[in-house]
């Protein structure tokens, strides 16, 4: 029996709000529905990497008991971060800020993490994945019209690897595309059956 098949007996639960991880999730085929709760997205100034983005994934999972949807409820949970010259680089706050990032991003490599938590009735189990993406050296004009035209101020690293800025600046990704979308599609699929 396939993950896909072990899985049409669960209510499968997205807690994100990303038009992405909700794109990628219907790619792997699986049935699911979006419920957002609200949770400050704090941590401890000691974490480092990957232990940021799982921290605030497992915060997320907090919010929710799986006992309220049922007894065969799977809540999924992520989150994503840029990591350059050891700093995490957030979710820009508006265009100079996002055009600032961007120059910090230009001709070099940075991480991006992402941490996922899984939560059932019967276990919670959480994971990060890495890839590491190399930009060419950008020009003031194409960091100036490509957040004017797509207002990335939603996104960590004030960047999406699949629009137009990935497209002519990213040279180079060692480790999953999908996790720098926001979602490590293939590692999530392994863990689950791991979990499942």
């Amino acid at each position: 029996m396939t993950l896909t098949e072990k899985l049409q007996d669960y209510r499968i639960i997205l807690a994100s709000a990303s038009p992405r991880r909700q794109q990628l999730l219907e790619g792997l085929g699986f049935d699911f529905e979006v419920i957002v709760r609200e949770t400050k997205e704090n941590f401890p100034a000691t974490l480092k990497q990957s232990e940021i983005p799982v921290f605030l994934a497992s915060l997320k999972a907090d919010a929710f008991d799986p006992d309220e949807f049922g007894p065969q409820t799977l809540i999924i949970t992520a989150d994503t971060i840029v990591w350059l010259n050891n700093q995490i680089i957030g979710k820009p706050e508006n265009r100079d800020h996002a055009i600032s990032m961007l120059k910090q991003l230009s001709g070099n490599t940075h991480e991006v993490y992402t941490g996922v938590c899984l939560k059932t009735n019967k276990a919670i189990h959480c994971f990060s994945s890495c890839s590491k993406v190399t930009f060419r050296h950008l020009s003031d004009a194409e960091i100036n019209w490509y957040v004017d035209t797509y207002k990335p101020y939603d996104k960590a690293g004030a960047y999406g690897a699949q629009e137009w800025i990935g497209f002519i600046g990213i040279e180079h990704i060692e480790g999953s595309f999908y996790n720098v979308m926001g979602l490590p599609t293939q590692k999530l699929y392994v863990e689950l059956c791991k979990l499942i």
